[in-house]
């Protein structure tokens, strides 16, 4: 079911579409290298395959989870006697420095176009020599109606399923166990129509009752990862360490990355901790810097600490709603002005023509605050952050409310 042509592609119309900059790229016969960031099941293999196929080049590809510099430089021996390649790495934020730096060289003498997928954001785990030989191209999940459409085509084309009387009644399980996962949906279909003998009829109790029951079985690459993780946070932000601990043991157990396991950490201690427990932020970050240091077995007991501490920790969202809200009314009302009394005013003429007049310097006044509007004239009175029902977030609110009055009267 693998696609063989762009127009059979489902999604990433802003890549491959009849504008996109990898169509683009195809006609003209000047593919770059690329680092293809997404999640999983979005494309980035099947993309990969297009291009080859499409600018009739060799094609080589490796897996960063089992090859080693000695592959890669037998890749790239192959491609200096049989001309230009195309070298695919699946997974290559799992490539190590030494790994990456032994394709530094063919890519930047154009002996191998190299196309990386990766599922975490390259400009953590791709070293930057090589990043910036390399165009990064990020695809967007997949739409419900995206999903459903490759369903269809399955069950049209696939010379087992088409044999089958199959129907799509309900869809909703199926969508939301294959987790916007295009290779998981697809397994998911196959395992229900091997589960039922005669018609079948999908319905969201089918689904659950045999397909949740059994997914495990096509856990073959390593879309488990995922949910394990999703529990993982969902346990921390739940505030259960003891639910926590054990899919970070899953985790471990696994063998999985403890960067990867970390910077979740990190992200979350933000995003559901927040202002209720600022010092989550730093343990996280701390911790980062740690398990990037010291490495397995030692940095379980380290992401077990934080772990545990971020699960026993207050929660508040409040800084992440907030930055929500703001960026809607941006994206909603474009760039308003800013109020003159707090422009900067470097030349004479930003002077005259009043930037900066009226601004009031917080630390002349009483209590380092001066009572002035500092958003745009059409925002005056609007709230995005609204502190969270918590002690630390109380204080905030108190002080705010003292600070501003009504203004801040939350």
């Amino acid at each position: 079911m693998r696609p063989t042509r762009l127009e059979e592609l489902a999604g990433q119309e802003h890549l491959v579409g009849s504008n996109g900059i990898i169509k683009n790229a195809i006609v003209s016969g000047h593919v770059p290298s690329m680092i293809l960031w997404g999640p999983p099941g979005v494309g980035k293999t099947t993309i990969a395959n297009i291009i080859a196929n499409e600018v009739k080049r060799p094609f080589h590809t490796l897996s960063a989870v089992s090859a080693g510099v000695k592959d890669v430089r037998e890749v790239i021996d192959i491609a200096k006697r049989s001309g230009k390649s195309i070298l695919f790495i699946d997974e290559i934020h799992r490539f190590n420095k030494s790994q990456q730096d032994a394709l530094l060289g063919a890519v930047e003498k154009g002996t191998i176009t190299l196309i990386g997928a990766t599922t975490e954001n390259p400009s953590f785990e791709v070293n930057s020599a090589l990043l910036s030989r390399c165009q990064v191209y990020t695809l967007k999940a997949l739409s419900e109606e995206n999903l459903l459409q490759l369903v269809n085509d399955a069950l049209t084309r696939d010379s087992q399923l088409k044999k089958r009387n199959i129907q799509v009644k309900e869809h909703k399980a199926l969508l939301n166990i294959s987790g916007g996962d295009a290779r998981k949906l697809l397994n998911l279909v196959e395992l229900l129509a091997d589960s039922v003998s005669g018609d079948v009829i999908i319905t969201d109790e089918l689904v659950v009752n045999v397909a949740q029951k059994r997914i495990a079985i096509y856990d073959k690459s390593g879309e488990q990862h995922y949910d394990i993780i999703s529990a993982f946070i969902k346990s921390i932000r739940g505030s259960d360490p003891n639910a926590a601990v054990y899919y970070l043991a899953r985790m471990i157990e696994g063998g999985e990355d403890v960067k990867f396991i970390a910077r979740r950490m990190v992200i979350l201690a933000s995003e559901d901790i927040g202002n209720a427990n600022p010092t989550a932020l730093v343990l996280a970050t701390n911790t980062f810097q740690a398990v990037t240091m010291i490495g397995y077995p030692e940095s379980r007991i380290i992401l077990s600490q934080c772990a545990i501490y971020l699960a026993s920790s207050p929660k508040s969202n409040a800084s992440y709603v907030a930055i929500g809200k703001a960026q809607q009314i941006v994206n909603e009302t474009g760039d308003l002005p800013v109020p003159l009394p707090i422009r900067n005013a470097p030349t004479k003429m930003m002077k005259d023509m009043s930037y900066g007049k009226g601004y009031q310097y917080a630390h002349d006044h009483q209590d380092n605050f001066a009572d002035m509007e500092f958003l745009p004239d059409d925002l005056k009175g609007t709230k995005f952050y609204e502190p969270g029902q918590n002690p630390r977030e109380a204080e905030l609110r108190g002080y705010l409310k003292k600070l501003w009055g009504k203004k801040y009267d939350y």
